[in-house]
């Protein structure tokens, strides 16, 4: 009977907890529950900054109604970014095996449509570009109406590199360059760059660039509330000193974050000019593909202005598979720079 007693308070804690996982599955995953809470902190965060500052400040909102574009101004921008942040978070990262099955769906359709249809996939810079929008799946690099996804991935390597090399061990697919299997995500994703746990989703060739325009806004929303709250503090410092050691502390806690923010920025603004990825530049010496390759040499750069327009003007809905370079294009990108390639704009 005690026992009895003793574990039936449990059970009726338990029954809430049950249900609200048969309401809502995905609060019975730990990882995603987790990912919730950070998504729900990071948004207080952003109210509580932003409340604070029209709770106290009252000249901001004398100024708001002799100046109403300027907090509109403010307040489209903390909607933004919160909007960014969630479509970032939401966004796909670009899977291994979407693309495949991309590639499989094209082939299957290729093969019905007669060969006067206009082709979906384009071998510029040599990469090989699948159209998640167009119906068909165009001509491979070697020139053959279809190809199936192992011909694409082993015409991305060299001749003569093992299969094993480009096998993902845990989904036991053929992983094109620059993809990596997720630990968190437990998928492969191209051109994969970090697993972001405040946006509970991974980094990859598919929402980079929306990755970069959320660290742009967070930055520039950090720094106009970062001179709102100096400004407020210049004029009232000594009027009430408990709401002064409130503002002081939350202005060196997103002095802080603002530090980190910008560091970031311009680490990704780094590696998008180079393209590269986060992964690629710290485990460099562990990716069997760039083990012979000098640091200095990046050896899927294009140049500034092609790795920028590819950044930004490349379609989300387009997969990019890029092969790896060969030895003589490796031997060109090793050649120190002169004066001539200065006028050539050869970096460009």
């Amino acid at each position: 009977m005690t026992i009895a007693r003793m574990c039936s308070p449990m059970r009726t804690w338990e029954r809430p907890m049950d249900r609200c996982f048969r309401i809502f599955p995905c609060l019975a995953d730990p990882g995603r529950r987790s990912s919730l809470c950070l998504k729900v902190a990071l948004v207080t965060i952003h109210l509580v900054y932003a409340g604070v500052l029209f709770l106290f400040d009252g000249d901001l909102i004398e100024k708001t109604k002799k100046e109403p574009w300027y907090t509109a101004l403010y307040l489209l921008l903390f909607v933004g970014t919160l909007i960014q942040y969630f479509a970032t978070s939401l966004s796909s990262p670009g899977y291994v095996l979407d693309a495949m099955m991309t590639v499989h769906d094209r082939n299957v359709a290729y093969k019905k449509t007669p060969y006067t249809s206009s082709q979906s996939a384009s071998s510029k810079n040599g990469s090989f570009v699948v159209s998640m929008e167009e119906n068909l799946l165009g001509r491979n690099l070697s020139g053959s109406s279809t190809t199936s996804w192992s011909k694409l991935v082993s015409d991305l390597y060299p001749l003569g590199s093992s299969i094993r090399t480009w096998t993902c061990t845990y989904c036991n697919v053929e992983q094109p360059p620059r993809a990596k299997h997720c630990h968190d995500c437990d998928k492969c994703v191209l051109q994969f760059d970090h697993h972001c746990v405040w946006l509970g989703n991974c980094i990859g060739q598919g929402n980079h660039c929306k990755f970069w325009w959320y660290l742009f806004e967070e930055t520039a929303l950090c720094l106009w509330t970062g001179v709102l709250y100096i400004s407020y503090l210049k004029d009232h410092i000594t009027w009430i000193w408990w709401q002064d050691a409130i503002l002081i502390l939350l202005l060196i806690t997103l002095s802080v974050w603002l530090i980190f923010l910008l560091l970031l920025l311009l680490f990704h603004s780094y590696l998008i000019l180079t393209n590269q990825t986060t992964f690629e530049l710290v485990r460099r010496r562990r990716i069997h593909y760039l083990r012979g390759i000098p640091e200095r040499v990046h050896p899927f750069s294009r140049g500034l202005r092609k790795n920028l327009y590819h950044f930004c003007c490349a379609r989300s809905a387009v997969y990019r598979f890029e092969p790896l370079p060969t030895t003589q294009e490796i031997e060109e990108k090793s050649r120190p720079y002169t004066c001539s390639d200065a006028l050539t704009c050869r970096c460009c």
